[in-house]
């Protein structure tokens, strides 16, 4: 069996409105997440901003979403950089302060060769005891991981026990199933070919939706595995305008301010994001109504 399935929420940072981390109402957001059924919480990652939180802000954040979650939804800290020492210390603390695995993005901007991107994942897996899920996303790390060099990791490291999948390619749910085996973690970066994915062999996705329509989002993952697939393409069609919305501007924006709609948090992100335009707000608002979470 796979060792992460389902609905996993890529989770927003709220902020106050001086940019301050905002624990309080974070914490309560885990604890929201959890209650509608989502089963995973992946911190700091993209949507999260990692790239503008501090590394003492980062590591607060990994411990403030194992502290409310208390086990009772898998924590998968992010801890990706494009300088290996700096992911191979987030995978630490990550591990020290209790998360269920990491999250290991493809180093950005550097541009690894293959070889560079198993050296550095092989040098994040062996930093300390805790699963590793991978995340391949080419459209904002502008390399691609190939199959061959995730197999070679997963049989040298066996920590390795899955991927986040942002290609958007629905040829490799299949090529990686084949290549590695069906116990390997396929997680969609990609809330609108979610459904596509699930079919094509993948578990489950870490969804920017989830932000603000978890229950909806877990309902999905739900109907597909007790293979209900008339709930599922009802919940699958309904959450479409959802996903379009999330994804109008550059993440975090709507994902914030659709969280903001609920009273959730301030729409408030860090320079270089800002809040996102008129239009959009429309969209977001116009898409949340859609489906009843206004």
């Amino acid at each position: 069996m796979p060792m992460f399935e389902g609905s996993m929420t890529a989770l927003i940072t709220p902020m106050q409105e001086n940019g301050a981390i905002d624990e309080k109402a974070f914490q309560d957001f885990v604890e929201w997440q959890v209650a509608e059924g989502t089963v995973g919480l992946i911190p700091v990652g993209t949507t999260g901003e990692s790239p503008t939180l501090s590394h003492a802000e980062h590591e607060r954040v990994v411990s403030l979403t194992v502290e409310a979650a208390a086990g009772r939804a898998k924590v998968i800290a992010g801890a990706g950089s494009n300088n290996t020492a700096e992911a191979v210390q987030l995978t630490k603390h990550a591990k020290q302060a209790g998360a269920d695995a990491v999250l290991s993005v493809t180093p950005y901007y550097n541009k690894p060769t293959q070889a560079g991107l198993y050296a550095h994942f092989a040098a994040v897996a062996q930093a300390a005891d805790i699963p590793v899920v991978l995340y391949n996303i080419p459209p904002r790390s502008i390399i691609d991981m190939s199959v061959e060099t995730m197999a070679r990791l997963v049989k040298d490291h066996p920590n390795v026990v899955g991927v986040k999948d942002a290609t958007n390619d629905l040829n490799r749910p299949v090529d990686t199933r084949l290549a590695i085996g069906p116990d390997f973690s396929q997680l969609s970066g990609e809330d609108g070919t979610v459904g596509a994915f699930l079919g094509q062999g993948g578990h489950g996705c870490i969804s920017v939706s989830a932000n603000v329509a978890p229950k909806l989002c877990a309902q999905l993952h739900q109907a597909w595995q007790a293979r209900d697939l008339d709930a599922f393409e009802t919940l699958r069609d309904r959450l479409m305008p959802i996903h379009k919305a999330m994804f109008c501007e550059a993440s975090p924006g709507p994902a914030k301010y659709g969280a903001s709609l609920l009273g959730k948090c301030t729409p408030v992100a860090r320079l270089p994001i800002v809040e996102i335009a008129e239009s959009s707000k429309a969209q977001v608002r116009a898409a949340m109504e859609g489906v009843g979470l206004l």
